[in-house]
């Protein structure tokens, strides 16, 4: 049965004092004791004891609360399950069991379960199934229930959400007196899958098959698209949805990937979280469906559809960071190449949930198809867009994820949000790493270990009662040196992968890593994983393996946009981090450093720095230059085109530039200055 990182987290240790170790203890002590504190300050801890608040008096504003809790309590329990003695669990686990208990109790006799339809809205359930995120909400609680069973070992709140999701069995779906249709923030495909996997619910998969497969169908609802008949059936203008808002034209279905079936869909539109959550689900699907139906090829169009969509956003939609969605009104992908850096240069969004969603997207194609291009994006955003959401004390965050502030839009981090999806998503997210680090393949006695991403942590899992530990210790994002450690009966048949990042330079000799001891090192990657065969492992029962890559692929490299995106800008980057400067840094900066230029052949100076609490980290320095951009505005038009040159005809000041590792920034106050990308110095500077 297909894995989920959700059910295999538990088989990772983070080593003590490890890059990743230190982050998910702040999370521990610090976010879910905060957000707890939030969830009660707002009224959302509460909502579930189905009382009056006065935030409903908005109408919407409370929509989504069944998924803020949800979300935290998902990753609430994800930290718990990791048995660690923490006073400040108690305070947590309390909360999980009070929670488990409202939100059983605010059940329906027949299953339905949603504070707003419960109080707010009562008697207009699904009936805006497009807008309102009903079912979205829905799939959050049963992928907390899930989790709540995961940790406490019972079904008290995994079973109220069996019994909701037989509600949705009989309310959806293609026969007659069901409603022909599909949510408009996909989700819940995630949840019932993942709840089929766990439990064999039929229902469940049958369910979130349907919701796929009839996605964007023209004629599924008397005729018509199920969206335009369900808003003419409660009178929006017999079905039709003006511009506006987040829609720039009427039914713009494209928004919520609806306006075709998802096997004619050439590019990646609309809204960035939602269209992961459904690549997600469909990449789930057709995993799920190889184990339904071995040998069949019936969903194999969905994983092409997959493969055709996620090439066209890393190639054509997607930030160096990481980050998708540069369109802020509606939160998503705009044209080919349309990659601004920030909100006063024509727009830069790249929510976090987004980033979260890449990550989701590439761990399951990497089950589909064991390619280091997904892992090597899923890595690109969990140490920027996604780790940089969070502050480093645990508390604040970042809905959005711009590579350049402004005026409009100065760096500045919230410790909350109305529309709260990011925080807690966060939480759950690192949660559950663990279960992103590597992946394993088990069949008989042969067992394959997948590496992923790199840290100092350990893999345990059993085969038939047999204990197989599996250890890497290295300093990245630092330093690519390390060494692995397999632990194994001889009676087991071990391979190990390792995946080669796509960055990583090679040797002198041409290798791109070295493995000792010999002759590992001989082994020639594919599709970007080396391969240690169990000739290698087996009859050891302990095996220490040497690897090193090239010392340059952790030094300062230089990275620019395709030419189409017309960015005439380089980025600073180091290993899978990607740079940015600050005003914390450079004081001498007062224009979000837009009129700042850094030349291509700069030396730059590299050197480690450590934060308050002795945490580690690298910053750059480089020359530029400060060009008097007022002075460029006064000559601007009299002379046709400037090139490199002519620049000398505007005054420039010798300054030198900080850069920070882009996760790190917002966090030690300033004016709000930042900016990834930087104009570069010798070539012609472009209108302003």
């Amino acid at each position: 049965m297909a894995s989920y990182p959700q059910e295999s987290f538990q088989n990772t240790t983070f080593e003590y004092n490890s890059f990743w170790w230190g982050r998910r203890r702040k999370i521990r002590k610090n976010t879910l004791h905060s957000q707890l504190g939030i969830l009660k300050d707002t009224g959302r801890y509460d909502a579930f004891r189905l009382k009056w608040h006065p935030t409903y008096e908005d109408g919407y504003k409370a929509l989504f609360w069944d998924s803020d809790v949800a979300k935290w309590l998902e990753g609430a329990c994800y930290f718990l399950a990791q048995q660690e003695d923490i006073e400040e669990d108690k305070v947590i686990d309390q909360a999980v069991r009070e929670l488990t208990d409202m939100i059983a109790n605010a059940q329906w006799k027949d299953g339905y379960l949603n504070i707003h339809f419960t109080v707010v809205k009562p008697g207009l359930r699904f009936t805006n199934i497009r807008d309102l995120h009903e079912l979205y909400n829905a799939g959050h609680l049963i992928e907390a229930a899930l989790s709540h069973q995961h940790y406490n070992k019972n079904s008290l709140l995994l079973d109220p959400m069996v019994k909701y999701v037989e509600l949705l069995h009989r309310t959806f779906g293609p026969g007659a007196g069901q409603i022909h249709g599909y949510p408009g923030h996909p989700e819940i495909e995630l949840a019932l899958l993942r709840l089929y996997a766990r439990t064999g619910n039929t229902k469940a998969y049958d369910l979130a098959k349907y919701f796929i497969t009839e996605r964007g169908n023209p004629t599924g609802a008397q005729g018509k698209h199920f969206y335009i008949t369900e808003a003419a059936q409660r009178g929006d203008k017999s079905g039709q949805r003006p511009a506006g808002d987040a829609w720039p034209t009427a039914n713009a279905f494209w928004y919520q990937q609806a306006h075709k079936p998802i096997l004619e869909q050439d590019t990646i539109e609309g809204h960035s979280v939602r269209a992961m959550y459904l690549l997600t689900a469909v990449a789930d699907l057709v995993r799920h469906s190889r184990d339904i139906e071995p040998g069949s090829k019936s969903f194999e169009g969905y994983k092409t559809a997959c493969e055709r969509l996620w090439d066209n956003m890393v190639n054509k939609k997607m930030y160096l960071t990481g980050g998708i969605g540069s369109i802020d009104q509606w939160e998503g992908f705009g044209i080919d190449y349309f990659l601004p850096q920030s909100t006063d240069e024509g727009g830069c969004y790249a929510e976090t949930c987004a980033s979260i969603g890449v990550m989701m997207l590439a761990e399951r194609m990497l089950q589909l198809d064991l390619n280091g291009k997904y892992a090597d994006i899923m890595e690109l955003a969990l140490y920027n867009t996604v780790l940089g959401s969070i502050s480093q004390n645990g508390k604040e965050f970042l809905y959005e994820n711009h590579l350049a502030s402004c005026p409009k839009r100065p760096m500045k981090r919230e410790d909350w949000f109305d529309c709260a999806c990011c925080p807690p998503n966060v939480t759950r997210t690192i949660g559950m790493l663990g279960g992103y680090m590597w992946s394993t393949d088990i069949k008989g006695r042969d067992v394959t270990i997948n590496v992923h991403l790199y840290d100092q942590a350990e893999l345990r899992f059993e085969v038939d009662g047999e204990q197989v530990n599996f250890r890497q210790s290295t300093n990245w994002p630092w330093k690519g040196f390390g060494v692995l450690t397999l632990d194994a009966p001889s009676s087991l048949n071990v391979t190990i992968k390792l995946r080669i990042p796509s960055w990583a330079k090679p040797f002198e000799d041409g290798r791109i890593i070295i493995l000792e001891p010999q002759p590992l090192s001989q082994i020639t990657p594919v599709k970007s994983y080396i391969t240690l065969q169990p000739d290698y492992t087996r009859n050891h029962v302990r095996i220490p393996i040497n690897f090193r890559f090239s010392s340059s692929t952790f030094e300062t490299r230089l990275l620019r946009h395709h030419p189409f995106a017309n960015q005439n800008t380089i980025t600073i980057a180091r290993g899978p981090l990607i740079y940015c400067a600050e005003d914390v840094d450079n004081k001498w900066v007062d224009d979000h450093f837009k009129s700042v230029r850094i030349s291509r052949n700069a030396k730059f100076e590299v050197s480690t720095r450590y934060d308050s609490n002795g945490e580690q980290y690298t910053i750059v320095t480089a020359p530029a230059v400060k060009i008097d951009l007022a002075g460029y505005e006064r000559l601007k038009g009299t002379i046709p085109g400037y090139t490199g040159d002519q620049l000398n005809d505007l005054q420039k000041k010798d300054v030198k530039v900080l850069f920070i590792p882009y996760y790190y920034r917002g966090n030690r106050g300033g004016m709000g200055h930042m900016r990834v990308g930087f104009e570069i110095e010798d070539e012609v500077l472009p209108n302003i």
